[in-house]
C-alpha cells in the first residue's frame, strides 16, 4: 500500500510542470507614458525592459519650468550610449531592432540651480509578436472556403484599425502634452505681466505723490508773518 502511494506521488510529481515553466509566459511589453517633476540640480533615470528584434520609439517633452530644456541620454542594455542631447525642449528617437534587456533613459537638470522641470515622456513598442498572435488566431478559426469573406481581408482590416487606433491614442497624448506645456508657459507669462504691472502702478503712484508735494512747496508763502 505504501509502495503504491509512493509510486502515485512520483507519477504526479513528474506530470507537474516545473516552477516558472508553465503555459503562461512573461507579460507582453506594453506602451507607456509618464510625467514627473525633475528638481533643480538633479538627474533621474528610468529603466524599460524591451524584447529582442522589436522597435522602440521614445519621445519626451519639457512641459514646465524655466527655459523648458533638459539633458537627455539613452543607453542600450549593454551600456552603449545611443542618444545624448543637451538643453533640448523635446525629442523623438527610435531604436530598431532592439536588444533584449533594460534600456536606460536619463533626464538631467544639473545645469539648473533654481528651476525645476516638469517632464513628459512616452515609450512606444512595435513587436513582431503581435503578428504571430494574429496568425495563431487565424489558424484556430474555420477554413477560408467556409467563410463568405476571406480571412486575409479580415486580418488586414483589423490590423489597419488597430494601427490607426494606436496612432490616434499617441497623437492625443502628444497633444495633451503640448497643451500642458503651452498652458504652463502662458501662466508663467501672466504672472510676470501681473508682477511688472503692479510695479509700474506703484511707481506711477509714487511719482504722482512726489509731484504733488513739489508743487505744494512752490506755492507755499515763505514771507515772514508780521507781528
Amino acid at each position: 500500500m505504501m509502495a503504491a502511494g509512493a509510486a502515485l506521488a512520483l507519477a504526479l510529481w513528474l506530470l507537474m510542470p516545473p516552477v516558472g515553466v508553465g503555459g503562461v509566459g512573461p507579460p507582453p511589453i506594453q506602451d507607456g507614458e509618464f510625467t514627473f517633476l525633475l528638481p533643480a540640480g538633479r538627474k533621474q533615470c528610468f529603466y524599460q525592459s524591451a524584447p529582442a528584434n522589436a522597435s522602440l520609439e521614445t519621445e519626451y517633452q519639457v512641459i514646465g519650468g524655466a527655459g523648458l530644456d533638459v539633458d537627455f541620454t539613452l543607453e542600450s542594455p549593454q551600456g552603449v550610449l545611443l542618444v545624448s542631447e543637451s538643453r533640448k525642449a523635446d525629442g523623438v528617437h527610435t531604436v530598431e531592432p532592439t536588444e533584449a534587456g533594460d534600456y536606460k533613459l536619463c533626464f538631467d537638470n544639473s545645469f539648473s540651480t533654481i528651476s525645476e522641470k516638469l517632464v513628459f515622456f512616452e515609450l512606444i513598442f512595435d513587436s513582431l509578436q503581435d503578428d504571430e498572435e494574429v496568425e495563431g488566431w487565424a489558424e484556430a478559426v474555420e477554413p477560408e472556403e467556409m467563410l463568405d469573406v476571406k480571412m486575409e481581408d479580415i486580418k488586414e482590416s483589423i490590423e489597419t484599425m488597430r494601427t490607426r487606433l494606436e496612432r490616434s491614442i499617441q497623437m492625443l497624448t502628444l497633444l495633451r502634452a503640448f497643451e500642458a506645456r503651452d498652458r504652463n508657459l502662458q501662466e508663467g507669462n501672466l504672472e510676470r505681466v501681473n508682477f511688472w504691472s503692479a510695479v509700474n502702478v506703484a511707481v506711477l503712484l509714487l511719482v504722482a505723490v512726489l509731484q504733488v508735494c513739489t508743487l505744494k512747496r512752490f506755492f507755499q508763502d515763505k514771507r515772514p508773518v508780521p507781528t
